[in-house]
């Protein structure tokens, strides 16, 4: 999208406005910083299909999420582009992950209600082209529970792309390091895809779930059975408003 058409977002949070600067810290801190360390010597990450990496163009990163590291993880291993990430509000409470999350350029969340500044804040980015790592369920779980419908207002608002990958493993963090092992986590890209609503009129709360279940089940896909929790039933999985992106 190009941003000069973008429509103006007056309750985003200011840091949304000022991306272009934290590019180039968050080149420097994945190459220098995660990638040598975090995936040099604390974690062994094993990543498949990188190739469903979209090059450019807005685009929604859909993660489960079992352990503290896994923005860390995913944001080291895309190479290809810098990716914003949401953190929820209470990171910023905590001055060490505070100032993490501050220099490099995330913006809150707040869980547990429908938080219409972070939704306002992931629509402008994605208006400037950006990637924009959620955890669709709102919070940390060692299996999929039922997901926000966040992420499936926010696809359609703004017609970006989503791409779901999958983490297993992260949650033996920081325990291996005990055994003087790095944590081996697996990172799954999925083919990333588009929801399609009705081009005209409201869309019914129950096609909305519907879009929302879709879209968790491509997720359900890159994980082992014991990950999937709420959608581990693969055959009631239907792609009905789906789009895969080549």
């Amino acid at each position: 999208m190009s941003t000069s058409s973008a429509p103006v977002y007056t309750h985003a949070h200011e840091v949304v406005y000022h991306q272009e600067r934290y590019d180039k810290r968050r080149r420097r801190l994945r190459d220098y910083l995660l990638r040598p360390i975090g995936l040099g010597l604390l974690v062994r990450a094993e990543v498949h299909g990188v190739e469903y990496i979209p090059a450019s163009g807005p685009l929604l990163i859909m993660m489960n999420h079992i352990a503290g590291i896994d923005p860390f993880v995913v944001v080291a291993v895309v190479r290809t582009r810098t990716i914003v990430p949401m953190s929820k509000i209470e990171n910023y409470e905590n001055p060490i992950t505070g100032l993490m999350a501050r220099t490099w350029g995330a913006f809150p969340v707040r869980r547990g209600e429908i938080d219409r500044q972070a939704l306002e804040s992931t629509l402008a980015l994605l208006d400037q082209g950006r990637a924009v790592l959620i955890a669709p369920e709102g919070t940390r779980k060692p299996a999929l529970s039922e997901a926000k419908g966040g992420i499936t207002y926010v696809a359609i608002k703004s017609g970006a792309t989503i791409l779901p990958v999958g983490l297993d493993g992260a949650d033996g963090f920081p325990g291996t390091l005990k055994r003087l092992r790095r944590t081996p986590v697996t990172v799954r890209f999925g083919q990333p895809f588009r929801l399609e609503a009705p081009p005209r009129g409201r869309v019914p709360r129950e096609m909305l779930h519907q879009m929302t279940r879709e879209a968790m089940w491509q997720l359900a896909l890159l994980l082992p059975e014991h990950r999937r929790g709420f959608y581990g039933d693969l055959d009631r999985m239907t792609t009905e408003h789906i789009t895969f992106v080549d």
